[in-house]
């Protein structure tokens, strides 16, 4: 990929490889998973994967501040000058609106960072949600029962994927259906 996403792709291990070494072990996978789907988003290939990168980014200590991962690493990107999509995507990566509202800041992600609804976001989300905390690969059904389990049935983060879970997986099926299309 080009250099953007070589960028996000050091940052991102300066933040997250040797303070958080399971999340890093997912990113980079879920950053090689949104490699292959390049070809799916045309002109966003390396917006797609400097997003892939740096999707997690708000879970570093340096960075976290609400409790809120993805708003976290949208601000600091931000902050920092990165691209405001790639600020966005990250910010409204793998349904966090729900989890936004579930923690009381969604009308603050709402009203920061612009929501999208492309190949892009569909593509990123699908690269992070068949993807399991040690990179390896997961269907969605997989994934989401892995979470549940993790963190527990009363747990804000199971809370929120239980409603978030139809729209995730419209996501992951119009995903599926150009990569059916576009057979390489």
């Amino acid at each position: 990929m080009g250099t953007y996403s070589e960028l996000a792709a050091a940052v991102s291990q300066r933040h997250l490889r040797s303070y958080l070494p399971r999340r890093w072990l997912h990113v980079q996978a879920v950053a090689a998973k949104a490699e292959q789907l390049a070809y799916l988003v045309g002109d966003d290939a390396d917006l797609l994967v400097a997003a892939a990168w740096l999707h997690d980014i708000g879970y570093s200590l340096a960075v976290a501040d609400t409790g809120l991962h993805s708003l976290d690493g949208a601000r600091w990107l931000r902050r920092r000058g990165f691209d405001a999509r790639v600020a966005a995507l990250v910010a409204h990566h793998s349904c966090a609106a729900y989890e936004a509202d579930e923690r009381g800041l969604g009308q603050a992600l709402a009203s920061e960072f612009p929501r999208e609804e492309t190949a892009t976001s569909d593509a990123l989300w699908y690269a992070d949600m068949t993807t399991g905390p040690d990179g390896q690969d997961l269907t969605v059904d997989e994934r989401l029962e892995e979470i549940r389990e993790r963190y527990g049935p009363d747990d804000v983060v199971t809370r929120f994927w239980h409603k978030a879970e139809p729209t995730l997986q419209d996501a992951i099926r119009r995903t599926k259906l150009r990569m059916s299309a576009q057979q390489r």
